[in-house]
């Protein structure tokens, strides 16, 4: 069973590790921290999400895990894709809540966005994320922020050439399902799941998104 690897969200790792744990049933698996949040090392300079990918393709190189699951929630599936069409050792995508759709393609509309998904979220999200971005600081999230919103996914989903898994929660506000589904016609093998929650759904049920993971990995096995 190809191992899972897993890309952070916005400047957020920690939401993740249930669902981590929930991997770690049927294979090992990782959370990748990315350069300058979690307990990762400050970065060079601020880096885009291109960067953030050569980032993730390099962490693969250097532990040498075989044909791996790359994964990512939220704007850490805009990192996976970069990451995914780079590295050979990819031996399928999956796009979690991927981001960001051509609807909060703004900061205005991001942010509106933003706090309707937060009315479908559990209690205690946005509290257990105020530690990290607290270590993050103001000016790297806005950096952040800009440069997702200038990140377009569709560029490195036309290179792509392994199979491809989109997972929407119901509820999510901050993508549509009409673009969820359209990421999967980009590709070859392209497959969309939808799953009970919001955007944060991972968290929210963390063996959501296990099942479907599971099978994905079953079918692009070496």
């Amino acid at each position: 069973m190809p191992e899972v690897v897993l890309v952070q969200g916005m400047a957020v790792a920690d939401y993740l590790l249930p669902g981590l744990a929930a991997f770690g049933q049927w294979t090992r698996a990782h959370l990748v921290e990315l350069p300058g949040f979690g307990g990762s090392g400050d970065p060079p300079h601020e880096l885009s999400v291109p960067e953030f990918g050569e980032a993730v393709s390099d962490w693969l190189t250097r532990r040498d895990l075989g044909a791996v699951v790359l994964a990512g929630h939220s704007s850490g599936t805009q990192v996976a894709a970069e990451a995914a069409v780079n590295h050979p050792g990819v031996a399928g995508l999956v796009l979690a809540s991927p981001t960001v759709d051509p609807v909060a393609r703004s900061v205005v509309r991001l942010l509106v966005r933003w706090q309707l998904d937060g009315r479908h979220e559990p209690p205690g999200l946005t509290e257990s994320h105020w530690p990290e971005w607290k270590r993050a600081g103001l000016r790297r999230l806005v950096h952040l922020v800009r440069a997702h919103l200038r990140h377009v996914m569709e560029e490195p989903l036309a290179r792509l050439t392994v199979p491809l898994l989109v997972l929407r929660g119901e509820e999510d506000r901050l993508s549509t399902r009409e673009w969820g589904q359209r990421l999967t016609t980009l590709v070859t093998d392209g497959r969309y799941v939808e799953c009970s929650g919001a955007h944060t759904f991972p968290w929210h049920d963390p063996r959501a998104w296990s099942k479907p993971v599971h099978g994905f990995a079953q079918m692009v096995r070496p």
